[in-house]
Parts: C-alpha cells; sequence; structure tokens
C-alpha cells in the first residue's frame, strides 16, 4: 500500500520528472482579501421606482393596484412607495359584475413630488 502523499510531494512516478517550471501548488479554498469596489452614488429613485411615481403624478385620483399591476409594477414596490413615505395607499370598495370587491388605491404624496421635482433638477443640470 503506498503511503498517504501531502500536497508537496509530486504524484508523478520518479521515473517522469514534473514538466520545468511547474510544481504542484496547494490548493485555496479562500478567497483572497481585495480592495472594495467604489460604489457610485445613485441620483434620485431606481428607475422602477421612478416610473411609477410618474404614473401617480399624472393620476389625480391615483391609481388603483390592478393599474399599476397592468403596468408591470410588482406588489413589492408598491409597499416599498408606500413604507418610503412617496405614496399612500388606502382601501376602496367597489361593485364590479354585480359584486362588492376591495382594492387599493395608491397617490403620491409630498415626498413623491419633491422626489420627482430633484430628479427633473438633476436632470436639467446634467444636460447643461
Amino acid at each position: 500500500m503506498r503511503p498517504f502523499l501531502s500536497w508537496a510531494e509530486p504524484t508523478r512516478p520518479s521515473s517522469r520528472p514534473w514538466p520545468r517550471g511547474i510544481l504542484p501548488t496547494p490548493v485555496h479554498h479562500h478567497r483572497r482579501p481585495t480592495m472594495p469596489q467604489p460604489r457610485r452614488p445613485r441620483h434620485g429613485p431606481k428607475p422602477d421606482r421612478r416610473r411609477a411615481l410618474e404614473l401617480l403624478a399624472a393620476s389625480p385620483d391615483g391609481c388603483t393596484e390592478a393599474l399599476m399591476f397592468a403596468n408591470g409594477f410588482t406588489a413589492e414596490l408598491l409597499v416599498e412607495l408606500v413604507r418610503a413615505g412617496l405614496a399612500s395607499a388606502h382601501a376602496e370598495r367597489m361593485v364590479a359584475n354585480g359584486k362588492m370587491m376591495e382594492t387599493a388605491r395608491v397617490k403620491i404624496s409630498e415626498a413623491g413630488w419633491q422626489t420627482l421635482a430633484d430628479v427633473a433638477i438633476n436632470v436639467r443640470a446634467k444636460s447643461t
């Protein structure tokens, strides 16, 4: 039986030496520390947030959640907007097909209007 070989011992038969300049090296399973990558500062809200705020700003009475979903927005995004204070949501009852339904209506808040104004100012400043 052959004895256990450590990583420093060649595993090739002694009759065939290692190719010139190539030695067996240990396998490291940890990453070397690297310098952190610089983060670019975000100017204004995320694109989906901005698009959602623009849609809400265009609707004086706000939008129902169904309309927001139909425009490709997720429930998570709507929750983010409300929690960030950029929009407000309230329950609304309506009759459709003779059935009483409850839905949420989302409206842009004053902070949402301010965020859109800040984005517009930043866009104008970049273009000049």
